[in-house]
């Protein structure tokens, strides 16, 4: 495919979503930048969080994953549907109650002022090492497409693919996000179905014939009931729950959009209808993956042993320049439409857990936000390109690996707080929350040898957020004064 063509697309698209951040954009002010004035239709919210949630790495590396891992990444899938049913029945009803702009204000007010800061800095750490691993997917993808054949390096295009995305957020914030996830969402979606009905054609598959391919490949597995196996059915399902509620009820960037909704009622329609859509939108991206292999298979193509890999190489060498195109727009809709709205997160907790956002007035907070974007931006790419010599087999195991040690000790900090009514130690909870990391890898790094055989997978999240609790209650003096949210919690 001519890398004029794709970077005459990358612009076209490109200037798509700045004209939709000069509609959403005009007379905005930190609360629209950070919250969209609360106004956001939960529909919207629903629809572009799709996008949000599963990134370049899932558009990638699902399908990729299929011929070593079958169907079973359904199994955390399904846990996914648990924990969005506590983040919409505990969590949300929480942050609603107590109004936050930063969900991380409430671990101030139920433990202090080191609490706060301590889960505030672990946001940052996870939220800027996950959105680098997703950028640095698709800039690869882009490198290997375009800028290869330009002779441009890979840190050029790093900077180019953010400073894109700067360019359509840095004014309307949230309020812009809201509508352009909306838009890439839609990109996605369109490019997933149209590569699974061209596939099908292809290979003369109707629909039957379609669902019945999957069903007898080699493909198909879904359920793992080998108890030592890294992937077992209950260690999968209770992984995907916990890391929902991690990477989505305690994380800034996605429960953002759901506080720019109306109130608490739309905020939950928003969650329970955006639950179910995501599992349908994972089934296609497993049918695509199967698709892929059946279709390599079929064409005798030799496919790289990468498992990433896999389905770039395919649309940029194999498949017909249309489907190319859409591969290409399909992965940079998905990817900046998780992009955008990490970069604004992490500039709304900057400013509000860190810059003391609430003591100072709109002009210097304007001035501050500009400062935050561009500093995250900047950081951001620092981190793609380190990132860069660090890629592994598969970047979705990476990013959930990294996810479970680095939001191990939010999960153990909020499960404390809502969950029992004893005060701590403030000062040294950071203690606590760095020294459970490092007992976890290291209790993981031994599970072989130490649990007779058994070997830990996406779990470590549990077993990280359980340290963290332990730790706290070492730390206790008592019963607490403070709100008694784990109570009120339920009660909403």
């Amino acid at each position: 495919m001519s890398p004029t063509l794709i970077i005459g697309l990358i612009i076209a698209y490109f200037l798509v979503l700045i004209f939709i951040s000069y509609l959403t954009s005009k007379k905005t002010d930190s609360d629209t930048f950070f919250l969209a004035n609360r106004q956001s239709p939960w529909y919207v919210v629903a629809f572009g969080m799709i996008g949000t949630t599963l990134s370049g790495i899932t558009f990638v590396s699902i399908p990729g994953m299929v011929k070593g891992a079958q169907f079973t990444y359904l199994q955390m899938v399904l846990g996914y549907l648990l924990g969005y049913l506590v983040i919409a029945t505990v969590l949300m009803p929480l942050y609603y109650r107590l109004n936050l702009v930063s969900i991380y204000t409430y671990l101030e007010q139920r433990f202090g002022y080191w609490s706060y800061k301590t889960g505030a800095a672990f946001f940052l750490l996870s939220r800027t090492l996950l959105a680098s691993i997703r950028l640095f997917l698709v800039a690869g993808v882009l490198q290997l497409a375009v800028f290869d054949d330009l002779g441009i390096p890979f840190a050029v295009s790093v900077i180019i693919t953010i400073l894109l995305i700067w360019v359509y957020t840095f004014r309307g914030g949230m309020k812009t996000i809201i509508w352009t996830d909306t838009f890439q969402t839609m990109a996605m979606l369109l490019a997933v179905a149209t590569t699974i009905w061209l596939i099908s054609d292809e290979l003369n598959y109707g629909f039957q014939n379609l669902v019945a391919s999957v069903q007898e490949s080699n493909y198909s597995q879904v359920f793992v009931w080998d108890v030592k196996a890294g992937n077992y059915f209950l260690k999968q399902f209770l992984s995907g729950a916990f890391i929902t509620i991690a990477m989505t009820g305690l994380d800034q960037d996605m429960m953002q959009k759901n506080l720019s909704c109306k109130n608490i009622g739309e905020a939950q329609k928003n969650m329970f209808w955006f639950s179910v859509i995501l599992v349908v939108v994972n089934v296609l991206f497993l049918t695509l993956g199967a698709l892929l292999y059946t279709y390599a298979g079929t064409k005798g193509i030799t496919l790289p042993t990468k498992a990433d890999d896999v389905y770039p190489y395919l649309a940029l060498n194999h498949f017909s320049h249309f489907l190319g195109i859409v591969f290409i727009l399909g992965i940079i809709a998905i990817t900046y439409a998780s992009a955008d709205s990490a970069l604004a997160a992490l500039t709304t907790s900057f400013c509000v857990d860190f810059l003391n956002f609430k003591d100072r007035s709109e002009h210097e907070r304007v001035h501050l936000r500009y400062f935050a974007h561009a500093g995250v931006s900047v950081v951001m790419v620092l981190v793609v390109i380190a990132f860069d010599v660090l890629s592994s087999e598969s970047v979705i195991a990476t990013m959930f690996t990294v996810a479970g040690y680095t939001y191990g000790p939010l999960l153990g900090l909020y499960a404390f707080g809502l969950y029992t009514k004893r005060s701590i130690r403030d000062r040294f909870v950071p203690v606590i929350c760095v020294v459970a990391p490092l007992l976890t890898y290291l209790i993981s790094y031994n599970s072989k040898d130490w649990f007779w055989g058994y070997e830990f997978g996406y779990e470590v999240l549990l077993l990280n957020g359980f340290l963290t609790f332990v730790g706290l209650m070492a730390l206790t003096t008592g019963r607490t004064e403070a709100l008694e949210l784990a109570q009120k919690s339920t009660e909403v």
